[in-house]
């Protein structure tokens, strides 16, 4: 009121002025008269009407630089006499911590060097309120505290001190009208849960009230039903009852859940330029006629159709369920219409972030080039190709549509650490001292060469090797690979030495298919094999191996480290005997299924299903001991030392008995795990195991072991990391067993 009976007063003052002949600012600190001349809109010249001046006192306070503005006149001179708001010096915000401290910096929408202003600071403090609701506290207090830091109280200070409030917790999730279902059934998926005793303790759930997603918790409770086939169920919005006294509360949601629907008929309408088997088509979606209605199953099959036209080079195809029905029934018929638009073909493909991994590299995995039509079942073939290299952590190709009939390609990789440099010290109570150093690298340069040079040291035994391999000879299907090796071992019963060389070559027979043919050639130097074990008929003295390995591979996985779908398949056959003087044929065998089970219970499980087999043809019934077939170790039976099962008790006249390492000449052994995410933002991830393996000379099943057991998987900076806690579930004597296992630098298939 004081401002405005001012202006009123000056107004009439100047009524009778033809213009004005100079304009002056009293009161300005921080803003030049100029600037705050052109602000206010008045200039010398123009007519001193009330219109003109009060629109000047009006852009004048809209800037938010002042606290009153009056206008006197001295003749025809014009004077601006405002007082300025003080500037923001420092703002401090205190009793929280760091980590929210930062947060509400940014949110505030206050900073020093700005002009104090109670309606931003009241927005602010609604804001911090605001923030403190989504993360599940209420009754936050903000207390704001200013203080003048000069005589002119121009400049001054904030302190914003709160006093976070209390978290809400719920102690029961009411459902009424639900039958079907209970609370157990919607808990995975909503985030407002009921508190589990000692939650907070655990990290399982610690019941806070998260206000902002109790609206999408409904609809997670109506997508449920929808999944099951409850397509007439409807839920309430969520009635929070909350007791201010002791911070607890009750959600209450009313279902009425409606009839379970069934399936009725299934058709697919799609245009002419579409080539579809529908037939076949319908037999193999998930949804059949007469199942139970599934909302997740129709989503899958929908998104299979769109598979099978995009194949055509449909890239950008609809795909629209169209349901009838039959309420008095519960029966639902389901029509897929087909909506496709022009065949695309691939424009450019580029590549990014591969600051090592040269583009050629990459361009070879790929199945969508330039000028290609294009196909989806390529598109992500191209991709689980790329992963499944080993060379990136992560692997994405972006669409740019660019025409009607064009798309552009961008493959983004993440590279991932592809050599390593480790060593290690430790000790066995079977190796005593344990030392180990060694140079891997998978992707040499960038070129995709992988090499590596090993040695490994303990009380009994020396290892070492140097391998090359080159899996794109001049990038084509082919690949050549070799590695030398010698090994000193100085067992408690015999001496071994082996040195030899192997050579490979291979050729890509498919996307998923890989043959190859290896020829290995060992010296073998065993020295003071004891009569219990020739007696067993092993052979001692010098041995030369020349053997030829022809060897066959599958592998349609999605990933190199975490496979979460695919199988990795392979077999090979030894025939030892070209030239030397052992003589046999080895046949084996491996089968690694990964089947990711997020589609069904909306969970990163993986379950894992391993196998391998073994089996010999020995033509002249002796062999050097490390020739047989041996159980035992991390990628046989856990929980049993390395090449320990089977062994056998050797008697001999005078002598007594001892057990001694036998081996045999047909093994099996496989495995079943579940993978499940432990820490997802390290890549760290559970795992829980049971291990079985059969062995024998005359039959598979002479001799068998079992175990069981947890551990951790972990994609370290330097390499995936594995740790095993495993019991042995049929030890039997003379077996050496352990209930630790490690390993580092092995993927985990």
């Amino acid at each position: 009121m004081k401002k405005i009976a001012i202006l009123s007063l000056n107004l009439i003052s100047f009524a009778a002025a033809a213009n004005i002949g100079s304009v002056n600012f009293e009161g300005l600190n921080y803003l030049s008269d100029q600037v705050a001349m052109d602000i206010s809109g008045i200039h010398p010249g123009m007519d001193a009407n009330a219109e003109n001046i009060n629109e000047a006192i009006v852009r004048l306070f809209s800037q938010g630089y002042f606290e009153d503005v009056y206008v006197k006149q001295t003749g025809n001179t014009l004077t601006f006499v405002v007082k300025e708001k003080p500037s923001i010096s420092k703002i401090d915000i205190e009793n929280v911590v760091t980590n929210d401290k930062d947060a509400i910096k940014g949110l505030i929408g206050i900073k020093a060097g700005q002009m104090y202003d109670e309606i931003a600071i009241s927005r602010a403090k609604a804001r911090i309120k605001q923030f403190y609701e989504v993360k599940g506290f209420f009754d936050t207090v903000v207390e704001e505290k200013v203080e003048n830091l000069n005589d002119e109280k121009s400049s001054v200070h904030i302190t914003l001190n709160i006093n976070r409030g209390e978290n809400i917790i719920i102690k029961k999730v009411n459902l009424i009208g639900a039958e079907k279902f209970d609370y157990g059934d919607f808990e995975p998926v909503i985030e407002n849960k009921q508190r589990e005793l000692l939650g907070w303790m655990w990290g399982f759930n610690d019941g806070k009230t998260k206000t902002f997603e109790l609206p999408n918790d409904a609809n997670k409770i109506r997508e449920e039903y929808y999944k099951k086939g409850y397509l007439d169920a409807s839920v309430s919005e969520p009635i929070l009852k909350a007791d201010m006294n002791d911070y607890s509360a009750d959600i209450t949601y009313y279902i009425s859940e409606g009839n379970r629907y069934k399936v009725g008929k299934i058709d697919i309408q799609y245009p002419e330029n579409v080539n579809l088997d529908k037939e076949k088509v319908i037999k193999n979606l998930k949804l059949q006629s007469g199942d139970k209605m599934n909302a997740a199953w129709l989503r899958k099959d929908m998104g299979t159709l769109e598979d099978l036209v995009a194949d055509q080079g449909f890239a950008y195809v609809r795909i629209l369920p169209k349901t009838r029905q039959d309420k008095e029934n519960s029966i639902v018929d389901i029509n897929y219409i087909v909506i496709p638009e022009e065949k695309v073909y691939i424009r450019n493909v580029t590549i990014s972030g591969n600051d090592k991994t040269e583009d050629r590299v990459i361009r070879r995995e790929m199945y969508l080039t330039e000028g290609n039509l294009y196909s989806k079942t390529d598109f992500i073939d191209s991709k689980n190709a790329l992963k499944r290299t080993g060379y990136f952590d992560e692997v994405d190709i972006k669409e740019t549509r660019v025409g009607a009939d064009q798309i552009d390609l961008e493959v983004v990789v993440k590279e991932a650490p592809t050599g390593s440099i480790t060593g290690g010290i430790g000790y066995g109570s079977n190796d005593g001292l344990l030392l180990s150093a060694g140079v891997s690298e998978k992707n040499i340069f960038g070129t995709g060469l992988q090499g590596s040079i090993n040695v490994d040291k303990s009380d009994d035994a020396l290892n070492g090797r140097i391998s090359l391999t080159n899996p794109r000879v001049f990038d084509s299907k082919y690949s050549l690979g070799g590695m030398i090796f010698a090994s000193d071992y100085d067992w408690d019963d015999y001496d071994e030495k082996d040195y030899g060389f192997s050579l490979t070559a291979g050729r890509k027979l498919g996307r998923y298919t890989n043959a190859s043919l290896t020829y290995s050639f060992t010296k073998s130097k065993i020295n003071g094999l004891d009569a219990f074990y020739k007696a067993a008929g092993y052979m001692d003295g010098d041995h030369t191996k020349s053997s030829i390995i022809p060897a066959i591979s599958f592998n349609n996985t999605d990933d190199y480290f975490i496979p979460r779908s695919g199988i990795i398949a392979g077999a090979s056959m030894e025939f030892a005997g070209l030239g030397g003087d052992i003589d046999y044929m080895k046949a084996r065998g491996n089968f690694n299924w990964y089947y990711g089970l997020r589609d069904y219970i909306d969970w990163d499980l993986i379950f894992r299903y391993k196998a391998n087999v073994g089996y010999m043809w020995n033509t002249d019934d002796d062999l050097p001991i490390n020739e047989k077939l041996f159980l035992g170790g991390m990628k046989s039976i856990r929980g049993y030392s390395n090449r320990s099962v089977p062994k056998k008790r050797i008697c001999l006249y005078g002598r007594g008995c001892e057990l001694i390492g036998y081996g045999g000449l047909m093994s099996f052994n496989n495995s079943a795990e579940l993978s499940f995410p432990l820490i997802e933002r390290l890549k760290m991830r559970l795992i829980g195991f049971f291990d079985y393996g059969t062995i024998g000379d005359d039959s598979f099943t002479e001799e068998y072991r079992y175990s069981t057991g947890a551990g951790i998987e972990w994609m370290t900076p330097i390499g995936p990391l594995q740790l095993y806690f495993v019991k042995p579930l049929n030890e039997k004597d003379g077996d050496d067993t352990n209930s630790f296992e490690f390993s580092i630098g092995h993927s985990f298939n």
